[in-house]
């Protein structure tokens, strides 16, 4: 294959990649020039595009609109190796919930950013921005921290060499202080977030952890900054955290 033809594949992978993942939560049905507005794609292209995508069943025409085809949903089940994990994890999660009756998340890192594999919301919590699959910079989340905590070094310096946006009023944005923040955690084994991802919330995870000591993943508890006491559910999270590192194989 010559190299203009890889860069051609390379370009189409690309726009595929960019429309399908042009769809936010809540949207149902787009048409080519949102889709082309939210990508940049030219309007030709991403007409020519999400036709090929409906064809095999990827995208979903209604009306002069597409949606996000059923054959991602099967694809995406069979993708989730981590199957295991969210399946040991869901009634450690359930009882975190009722004990705090708050938020449990189960999160792990993909990049510089945190995927979310299972959520089990609290009565008491707020309306959180997070979702089962979706994801949150690293360094915005008590997740992320607890888990670059027990990561290589150089994947820390990935994540703050991406960039550390301003995300909720108090993001940590300064490379210096958070370096120091998961050594502190690192130590501890506990994370915090306080009203670093959103206004008025906060969070505190811990890692599960493989035999070598770097973090799998991070389960943790959310909740609102002026009703959570942070010191209370730590125990509960690092405990918890502890009993499913021992667990999974």
């Amino acid at each position: 294959m010559c190299a203009a033809q890889r860069d051609d594949d390379g370009m189409t992978a690309a726009r595929i990649s960019a429309l399908l993942s042009a769809f936010a939560p809540g949207d149902d049905a787009l048409g080519v020039s949102e889709l082309a507005r939210r990508t940049g794609i030219p309007k030709s292209s991403a007409h020519r595009l999400t036709g090929h995508l409906a064809a095999c069943g990827l995208l979903e025409r209604t009306g002069g609109a597409v949606r996000l085809g059923l054959k991602l949903f099967e694809i995406g089940q069979l993708a989730i190796g981590q199957r295991g994990l969210i399946d040991a994890a869901r009634p450690y999660l359930a009882d975190l919930r009722e004990a705090t009756r708050n938020t449990a998340h189960l999160a792990m890192l993909e990049g510089t950013e945190v995927v979310y594999l299972d959520i089990v919301r609290g009565p008491d919590a707020p309306n959180l921005a997070s979702r089962i699959g979706g994801r949150f910079p690293a360094h915005a989340t008590a997740v992320g921290k607890a888990i670059l905590a027990h990561s290589p070094a150089d994947l820390v310096e990935a994540v703050i060499s991406a960039g550390l946006p301003m995300i909720g009023p108090r993001t940590l944005t300064a490379p210096g202080l958070l370096r120091r923040q998961l050594a502190k955690v690192h130590e501890e084994g506990v994370a915090y977030e306080r009203e670093e991802s959103g206004t008025g919330v906060i969070c505190v995870a811990s890692p599960l952890l493989d035999s070598s000591g770097r973090a799998r993943a991070a389960v943790s508890v959310s909740g609102w900054s002026n009703r959570v006491r942070a010191d209370r559910v730590a125990s509960a999270v690092r405990t918890t955290a502890l009993t499913l590192s021992r667990t999974l194989p």
